[in-house]
């Protein structure tokens, strides 16, 4: 990424706080599926929860509060129903759609199988670029990111992404006008 932020100096992101069900199951697949070190745990003041801290590379983290009374997360509102290209992936305002790790794009193949190979239902291959459907069949010119797509034990979409084209940011990647509140079509309750 080449562009500067003018405001603030910003390092990427600190930590990405999430809420889990069940905290040993959290652990065993970011430590242990995905290979993330637990890197601070805190148990949060009068038996509220628990907070856990996973370093995710590059000096980042993604962290989870584990809550007592924290109510169950609803499919296609709190978090998208499926796995992009394989069904919906709409998920409601205010929400975390997803979060995408950046991996080296020379491994990126490998680390699909790998995912494949540890029982992780795992999207196709997805190459995006700026084609009318947003993803190539394959890779070819014009490709800017390769992603493939899984879920966590409660349904948190998660990607590994790379980079294969010119840096986002730059003045000839930002084409379209951003849409406002009036344009959405909200779905209404029977």
């Amino acid at each position: 990424m080449t562009s500067k932020n003018s405001e603030f100096e910003l390092g990427g992101i600190n930590h990405l706080a999430l809420v889990c069900s069940d905290m040993q199951r959290t652990v065993d697949f970011y430590s242990g599926v995905l290979g993330m070190p637990l890197i601070k745990t805190i148990e949060l003041p009068g038996g509220v929860g628990q907070h856990f801290f996973f370093d995710c590379g590059g000096g980042d983290a993604v962290a989870f509060f584990w809550f007592a009374d924290a109510p169950d997360g609803v499919p296609g509102i709190s978090a998208p129903k499926s796995l992009p290209g394989t069904g919906e992936f709409v998920s409601a305002v205010g929400s975390m759609n997803h979060v995408a790790f950046h991996v080296p794009a020379e491994r990126f193949e490998e680390y699909h199988a790998r995912l494949t190979a540890k029982g992780v239902k795992v999207s196709p291959v997805m190459n995006h670029d700026n084609s009318a459907s947003t993803v190539a069949p394959r890779m070819q010119k014009g490709v800017y990111v390769r992603s493939c797509y899984f879920q966590d034990p409660d349904g948190i979409l998660l990607e590994f992404a790379c980079w294969v084209d010119k840096p986002l940011g730059e003045e000839h990647n930002v084409t379209d006008a951003p849409k406002t509140a009036a344009d959405r079509r909200v779905a209404t309750s029977a």
